[in-house]
């Protein structure tokens, strides 16, 4: 027996509701109410025995290198056999070029399905040939009906899945069109299924809204057990695959590459190459070390402090949080008398990255102090640090291998929080600490 009952479902956050309204109460957004028809089926279910914990054998999953070393590092080692990977990004910044890159290493476990719902196989077969990927074991479905996919799926038994977009998937049994809430969740949720029961591979590539998040209910990223997020500009040649939810790995790792004729390029050194064209004896430019999940990036921060030629002062924030930036500035005018009120103040993290951690506030602070005092800062020099509300400079984790990583690319000297100046014992570099930021930008510039 089947129920049917019609409900306004948000296409933003999912929200549901008997009647339409104009404003979604839970994500603020207008007109985002469509009607659906939803089909609840009675039936009767299983009920799981109760296992007592000492009694469960411990399994580690095993992973499978996809022959690109920076998705495995953002993957946490590579892909675990049965997990369910959410791949997402812009239009044409290259999530499809990577996932077809990556099946020369997962062509090792055997056949590949790659479901293209929005490619014919003349459009993905002109990629591969540009990507030099010449496969028997991959197996292109151009299909959209997700019983139609679960069919081959069950008939071709491939040892890895590809659903390209899942935003076009839609099920016969649900009569609202693809893309829509319930489709997205009742398609991911019956493929996630699939492919825990089979132990295969699942990889998702998803749409993003036009305000960067993927599009569809946030019951998405919470169903899969991997989301990466595939950053950059596209004027920029750089690409930052960055993993936000990883239950086989750590969060927040990134893996760098460059966009070529030839498809996606591992970056190796991706500090030496954000520097290579760093400007020298430059005011407002500084480097600071940024930890990116278990890997130290140095970056180059600039910053440009210029008078106002309105009655409000400009704040403009590229790569770091705009809230952040008139947090420091606040501290540059109490604790250094910095009179910054009437400045147009402009800061760019160099190479598109985008940093949130507080350990970048030292850098931040030197830059904008430099470019308003006009001193250029020693292109020898790093720093890091945590700034408190008073001026006070505080310490930092893992500050070790953020030197070590300085040390490596030939800095030769650092200035970083008191609390965290003896960890520079076994590297060759002059490391300073400062109690708070009036020290710091003293020995920054002089």
């Amino acid at each position: 027996m089947a129920r049917q009952r019609t409900l306004y479902q948000c296409q933003s956050c999912g929200y549901s509701s008997p009647k339409w309204l104009g404003k979604c109460p839970d994500c603020n957004e207008w007109n985002s109410f469509t009607e659906e028809q939803r089909v609840t089926k009675l039936k009767s279910q299983s009920v799981a025995e109760p296992v007592a914990l000492p009694d469960i054998a411990a399994s580690h999953g095993s992973r499978v290198s996809t022959g690109i070393l920076e998705l495995d590092r953002t993957l946490g080692g590579g892909v675990v056999m049965g997990s369910v990977v959410l791949i997402g990004g812009d239009p044409g910044i290259g999530k499809s070029t990577l996932t077809l890159q990556s099946l020369k290493g997962l062509t090792n476990l055997g056949m590949v399905l790659y479901v293209s719902g929005e490619e014919s196989p003349e459009q993905i077969k002109i990629r591969a040939d540009r990507l030099k990927i010449d496969s028997a074991d991959i197996i292109l479905l151009p299909e959209t009906s997700l019983e139609g996919i679960i069919s081959t799926v069950q008939k071709l038994k491939p040892k890895v899945l590809i659903i390209d977009s899942i935003q076009t998937i839609f099920s016969l049994e649900l009569p609202s069109a693809p893309g829509s809430v319930s489709q997205i969740r009742e398609c991911s949720t019956k493929l996630m299924f699939l492919a825990k029961k089979s132990g295969v591979p699942l990889f998702l590539i998803g749409h993003v809204t036009k305000e960067g998040a993927i599009a569809g209910p946030k019951v998405l990223e919470h169903i899969v057990d991997t989301v990466l997020y595939f950053e950059g500009d596209k004027g920029n040649p750089f690409r930052i695959l960055r993993a936000v939810k990883n239950r086989f790995g750590s969060t927040n790792e990134i893996g760098v590459f460059e966009m070529q004729e030839s498809g996606l390029q591992e970056v190796d050194n991706p500090s030496q190459l954000f520097l290579s064209e760093k400007p020298e004896n430059v005011p407002g430019s500084v480097v600071t070390v940024s930890l990116e999940g278990t890997r130290p990036l140095l970056v180059e921060i600039q910053a440009l402090v210029t008078a106002s030629n309105f009655g409000q002062a400009r704040r403009t924030a590229i790569g770091v949080d705009y809230n952040r930036i008139n947090l420091l500035v606040a501290v540059l005018d109490k604790r250094l008398g910095m009179q910054l009120g009437g400045m147009d103040i402009y800061v760019n993290v160099v190479g598109g990255l985008k940093i949130d951690e507080p350990a970048i506030d030292m850098g931040i602070i030197a830059a904008i102090a430099s470019s308003f005092k006009n001193k250029p800062i020693s292109s020898e020099l790093f720093t890091f640090g945590e700034i408190g509300l008073s001026g006070e400079l505080r310490a930092i984790s893992q500050p070790d291998i953020r030197i070590k990583e300085a040390s490596k690319l030939g800095f030769k000297k650092g200035i970083v929080p008191v609390n965290n100046s003896n960890s520079a014992e076994s590297h060759d570099i002059d490391i300073i600490g400062a109690k708070n930021v009036e020290e710091a930008i003293e020995i920054l510039m002089f």
